[in-house]
């Protein structure tokens, strides 16, 4: 460490994402940390943060680090084959967190899963059901989107998308959205295991549906077609089907749920711009990317862990050291985006990393979108002068990123 960089203050000192001043405003502790080094020791997470987006983009490209939960120094002990729960199967040798070969495999097999075509028929799918949300909410004089509208749309899409029986919701809706906590480093242990266990009980709930699909494999969804897939390929088995449902519904429901809320707030906050976002799938596509940048609703980043002690971007890495990359550092980085306070659902993005880069970018991408824009769409549709009833509060207990306790929106019919 040089002595200039010695005589700076602590970086938690300036960037606390769990901090009122990090949820009113992250910009500034996102530029703090950016402008501190490629790689920053977080003391309390104990944890390197990676800033700059070309080394995060050839992490991405190159997997040098490790995906693998388990390769993290404070997991719990990595236990032998014969004592795996259902949460081990899932996160050791599978589709979310397999080695590289196998992952490329899997990914090839299901291309045709994610197909624009495929995308297109589960828009048909899951329409009729935004419409009843919206039926069903009539034409208030104003109302919170979130607990009417946002909350459902996941599992909707997920219902209608993987053909999980509407018989089995109530259950897995208890426990799935908790997944994405098992591997953050931020809570605590008790916390963590907690939602290992609520993965346990989802996974029962996803092998249960299998077996039924098993039983009747003639169906028009993503199930069916998986199961079809590996009948087809010996090395794809019911395992890699099940951490692909894992990640779509878990973490899926989990940043659809942000992306909700942010999506809305941006729109309603630029009013002018909100035809041109939603005039094409493709539009929104692209300024979906702009609300997300504009927002900076990351508290995180996409964890990795040193396979062994190394040398990264000039730091002696400890075996076992989470490194957290942390994309949105860039956002209003004035040296990567111009005017980077003007929000312009036009802005061009190339290359686009919302949703990763090269080999562990997001399958359900395309997927992801498409949910919102029938959304919003549809909001816009029924109410055209909707506004923000008032700036809503930041909801601090959200592990993951910046959300709204409330989100009220005024019809104006």
């Amino acid at each position: 460490m040089t002595q200039a960089q010695a005589d700076l203050p602590p970086i938690e000192t300036l960037f606390n994402p769990h901090s009122e001043e990090y949820m009113t405003d992250p910009v500034p502790g996102c530029l703090a940390l950016l402008k501190r080094g490629r790689l920053v020791w977080y003391e309390p997470w104990q944890a390197w943060i990676m800033t700059n987006m070309k080394d995060i983009m050839q992490c991405w490209k190159e997997e040098y680090l490790s995906s693998d939960f388990y390769d993290w120094e404070f997991a719990p002990q990595r236990p032998p084959e014969d004592q795996w729960s259902n949460f081990e199967r899932a996160m050791i040798g599978h589709s979310l967190l397999a080695d590289h070969d196998h992952h490329r495999l899997v990914r090839r097999v299901t291309a045709p899963a994610f197909s624009r075509n495929v995308v297109d028929k589960i828009q048909e799918r899951i329409e009729p059901d935004v419409k009843k949300l919206f039926d069903d909410l009539g034409q208030p004089e104003s109302f919170d989107y979130i607990t009417e509208i946002a909350q459902h749309i996941p599992f909707i899409s997920i219902t209608r998308m993987v053909g999980i029986p509407e018989k089995y919701w109530p259950d897995i809706r208890k426990v799935i959205l908790t997944f994405t906590e098992t591997w953050n480093p931020t809570i605590s242990d008790e916390r963590r295991e907690a939602a290992r266990q609520d993965s346990n009980r989802a996974i029962d709930i996803i092998r249960e549906v299998i077996a039924e699909r098993r039983a009747e494999p003639q169906q028009d969804d993503f199930l069916s077609t998986l199961l079809r897939i590996e009948a087809d390929n010996p090395e794809f088995e019911e395992w890699d089907i099940v951490t692909l449902i894992l990640a779509l519904v878990g973490a899926g429901a989990d940043t659809t749920l942000v992306a909700q809320q942010w999506s809305v707030y941006s729109l309603l906050k630029h009013p002018e711009q909100a035809e041109a976002a939603l005039a094409t799938p493709e539009a929104f596509s692209n300024a979906f990317s702009e609300i997300n940048r504009w927002g900076v609703s990351s508290k995180m980043g996409f964890a990795r862990y040193a396979p062994a002690d190394m040398e990264v971007l000039g730091h002696q890495v400890r075996k076992g050291q989470m490194i957290l990359m942390m994309p949105h550092l860039k956002d209003y980085d004035s040296d990567y985006y111009p005017e980077p306070e003007t929000f312009d659902v036009a802005r061009k993005f190339d290359p686009d990393v919302l949703f990763g880069y090269g080999p562990r970018y997001c399958i359900g991408a395309a997927l992801a979108k498409r949910q919102l824009y029938l959304t919003l769409t549809e909001l816009f549709k029924r109410f055209p002068n909707v506004s923000l009833a008032e700036e809503p509060a930041r909801d601090e207990t959200d592990h993951n990123a910046i959300v709204f306790k409330q989100l009220r929106l005024k019809t104006n019919l």
